[in-house]
């Protein structure tokens, strides 16, 4: 009697980890070469080294593969020593971001991601949540270190906060494209520990009348 061997059953299973990481650096690859708009699961698959089905096994279409992979890098948490003072930590993660911003694959997909944000709502909220968990992590690592130290106020708004620490950087080298050299960055964490100091004060108002500044407090007594 000839007994037959039993295939393995398919599924997520038996997905071999080697095939699935040469899948999510393909994707990356071809973002960063073609765009999105023209990027093809067959190019995906050819760049690869495997067949359209293996990516099917893994992910129903291009939108959830993309967005999938995508939205794991952009939320990836970044590791922040300490320094011992705020400026020190901002410096610290401006060089980060500035390697990885300047990296050739981020420097081409990012501004096609952003462009193509502004037509599909879907990626325009995966990548919204994406950068809100990677921007609590920051807030988490510097701005909570500040706060234990006494540098900034424990009332400190923590969104407008790393809006300060990030949006200086993102600007120059993801929107503008504006050359930003090593020897800038001391100079830019300084001047954004200068606003976060300022940011954690008490809000003021401007008295017209006595041209002077009167604290909030002072105010609503008034």
């Amino acid at each position: 009697m000839t007994t037959e061997k039993r295939r393995a059953p398919a599924g997520a299973a038996v997905l071999r980890g080697e095939i699935t990481t040469a899948i999510r650096r393909a994707v990356m690859q071809e973002l960063a070469a073609v765009g999105y708009g023209r990027l093809s699961i067959e190019a995906v698959a050819r760049r690869a080294g495997v067949g359209k089905t293996a990516i099917y096994r893994r992910w129903s279409s291009k939108l959830e593969l993309v967005l999938e992979i995508v939205s794991a890098v952009a939320g990836k948490s970044l590791p922040l020593p300490d320094t011992g003072d705020l400026r020190g930590d901002l410096e610290m993660l401006f060089m980060i971001m500035a390697r990885a911003l300047r990296h050739p694959l981020a420097a081409q997909i990012i501004p096609d991601l952003l462009a193509e944000a502004a037509r599909n709502p879907q990626i325009a909220q995966t990548l919204q949540a994406a950068l809100r968990a990677n921007q609590r992590d920051i807030a988490g690592q510097v701005l909570g270190r500040a706060i234990d130290r006494g540098e900034l106020s424990p009332d400190t708004d923590l969104d407008i906060a790393v809006d300060l620490i990030v949006g200086p950087l993102y600007w120059r080298l993801a929107v503008s494209r504006t050359p930003l050299s090593l020897a800038e960055l001391p100079r830019m964490a300084t001047a954004v520990a200068a606003a976060l100091r300022v940011a954690c004060q008490p809000a003021v108002r401007v008295d017209a009348g006595l041209s002077r500044v009167v604290p909030s407090a002072e105010s609503d007594r008034s």
